[in-house]
């Protein structure tokens, strides 16, 4: 159902080094993009994101409530994108840990104030 979602940055370059990383520690690496905008995944026919200058040129909002949620696939992957994402600068919203019976999460902050999530779900 998704095809990519985006996420507003500032600084293009760190962003791109962050994610870049991060994202290599799924598989996942650059496909395509241009100077304002770069999409990631390991394919354009799955689910990408998208680190972004926004289009109207002003300073990108992370917004309250909002979250990008990325499968770890299993705990020790939640794990692993959690360490990494501390590692590479992100600020700490929460470690690994189970929330609910099938719900195991940890949550970060990207430089611009972005969350995300890594989780594994078990129905």
């Amino acid at each position: 159902m998704i095809g990519y979602t985006t996420i507003g940055v500032s600084d293009m370059d760190s962003a791109c080094a962050f994610y870049g990383a991060l994202f290599a520690e799924m598989g996942a690496s650059q496909l395509f993009g241009m100077d304002r905008i770069k999409f990631y995944g390991t394919s354009t026919d799955a689910p990408m994101i998208a680190i972004c200058v926004p289009y109207n040129e002003e300073t990108p909002h992370s917004g309250n409530g909002n979250m990008i949620a990325i499968s770890g696939g299993d705990r020790a992957g939640v794990d692993r994108l959690y360490a990494k994402a501390i590692e590479l600068g992100a600020s700490d919203e929460g470690g690994p840990g189970e929330r609910m019976p099938i719900f195991y999460g940890a949550y970060v902050r990207d430089a611009d104030g972005n969350k995300l999530c890594f989780y594994e779900m078990k129905m």
